[in-house]
This record gives structure tokens, C-alpha cells and sequence, in this order.
């Protein structure tokens, strides 16, 4: 059967209680409510599996006309949030440029937006962690996080270490996990097989996050823009200014909400 779409309103928000101390949530919740965004779900009647959910949304990830697949119209507070700076980043990387509506984003728009939407829910970690350590975000994530880290090899010390530097500086977590996605990813793009990429890899290694790396399924990161993403010199330019930005805001977290969420023209 096909999917249906609904409007956030039409969901039920499961969690949204543990993020009632994240001011950024709220936020970034507003502004999904004012984007009109919708989402797609089972037809009435019908189920849809996590697994196939998880297929189309990884596969199509970034489509001109973003929806996002959900198994069921009750979400996380988290997916909400995520899914609020993809709609926020294609506009605004649009303004920059004066880009065609038609026109596909370049694969830097797609991965800076990807590496915002994903080190904001390192933020998340690290801002519930303290606050509501034993919400459902922190029971299902953190577990899965550590699967990864020990996988990379750090041990169950190193990985409690790291999360202790992300609970002290949330902030700070956020925007180095941001720069280095988009800089891994960027680079991995650009390899031609499996000895250049693993060279990118060992020129991360020393990066506090890069235990994480595996965590945020990296292969599609780079396979969608490689297959979607336009060549567009203007974007990408667009695209690297905005990073420097961020890199130099004494907090990157701070500049994309007042620059993106509070004033968005």
C-alpha cells in the first residue's frame, strides 16, 4: 500500500517532556511547524517495518522534496529536531546562491547539512545525559554509540571519558563532531577506492570523535551525493564560507540558531 503524509501536528511527539530544558528543541520544533513539512507513514491499516523505514529513508535521504519515512506517526523528540535542520539548510543554503528551485543541491550543501543534523544529536547526548539520564533518547542511543566506539577500539573507560567531555561541553561537542563529518565525508567522497579512503581515515585517527564515525553510517553519506548531488561551483563556495563561519563563531551552535532559527530572512 502506498504511504500516507501527515503533518508534524498529526504525530505524537513519545518524548518530548525529557527536552522541556532544551531551549534549542523548542526552537527547532517551531520552525518545523512553519515549514509545513510532511512526513510520510503507513496507509491506514497497514504496518511498516524499522527496517524498511530505515532502507528508504537512508536511500533517499535527501530527495528534492524531502519526506521523512516513519514506522508509525509516533516519533522521537530527537527525529524531530533532526529532521527540523534539513529544512532549515536547503533555504538557506539556497539564499546564498540564488539557486534554482529545479536545481539538485550540490553533494557540499547535502553533506553540511547532513553533518549539522547529525552532531546536534551528540548535543542532544550530551545535554540529556546529565539532565535525564534515563530518558528514552539516552537508554537507546548511548548503547549504541558505545557499540560503535568499541568497535574503533576505544576501551569502556576511553568511551565513558569522551561522554564525560561532551556532558561538560555540549557546545563544543556539537561543532567538532560537525566539522569533522563534513571533513571526513567530503574527502571520502573524493576517493577513487579502498586505499584512498582508508588513508582518510588514518588522517582522522586522532580526532577525539573519530571512534564515532562508524556510528552514522557513513556509506550513504557519501553513495547519495556522489549519485544526486550537482556540480555547482557557486554552492560550494556558499558552502565553505558558511563552514569557516562556524569554525570561527566562538559557539557554532549559537550562530546557526540565531542566524537560522531566530532570524531565518
Amino acid at each position: 500500500m502506498p504511504l500516507r503524509t501527515v503533518t508534524m501536528d498529526e504525530l505524537t511527539i513519545v518524548d518530548e517532556a525529557d527536552f522541556a530544558h532544551v531551549a534549542e528543541y523548542a526552537k527547532l520544533k517551531r520552525s518545523l511547524r512553519a515549514s509545513s513539512h510532511r512526513f510520510r507513514v503507513p496507509a491506514e491499516g497497514t504496518q511498516l517495518s524499522w527496517d524498511r523505514a530505515l532502507f528508504l529513508n537512508l536511500t533517499f535521504w535527501n530527495a528534492k522534496e524531502t519526506t521523512d519515512v516513519l514506522c508509525e506517526t509516533h516519533v522521537p523528540a530527537d527525529t524531530i529536531a533532526h529532521v527540523a535542520w534539513h529544512c532549515l539548510a536547503g533555504p538557506q543554503l539556497e539564499r546564498l546562491v540564488s539557486k534554482n528551485d529545479t536545481a539538485a543541491p550540490s553533494a557540499a550543501a547535502l553533506l553540511f547539512a547532513e553533518s549539522i543534523a547529525s552532531a546536534f544529536d551528540l548535543y542532544l547526548v550530551g545535554r540529556l545525559l546529565r539532565n535525564v539520564p534515563d530518558s528514552n533518547f539516552i537508554e537507546s542511543q548511548v548503547p549504541i554509540m558505545a557499540e560503535a566506539a568499541s568497535e574503533a577500539g576505544l576501551s569502556e573507560g576511553g568511551f565513558e571519558a569522551l561522554l564525560e567531555s561532551v556532558v561538560d561541553d555540549p557546545e563544543r561537542a556539537f561543532e567538532d563532531l560537525r566539522a569533522l563529518l563534513f571533513d571526513a565525508t567530503r574527502a571520502l567522497s573524493a576517493c577513487n577506492g579502498a586505499d584512498e579512503a582508508e588513508l582518510v581515515f588514518e588522517r582522522f585517527q586522532t580526532h577525539r570523535f573519530e571512534p564515532l564515525l562508524h556510528h552514522y553510517a557513513l556509506s550513504t553519506w557519501v553513495l547519495y551525493p556522489r549519485a544526486h548531488g550537482s556540480s555547482s561551483p557557486a554552492e560550494e563556495r556558499a558552502v565553505l564560507e558558511l563552514d569557516a563561519t562556524l569554525r570561527a563563531a566562538p559557539v557554532a551552535l549559537e550562530w546557526l540558531i540565531k542566524h537560522w532559527v531566530d532570524s531565518p530572512d
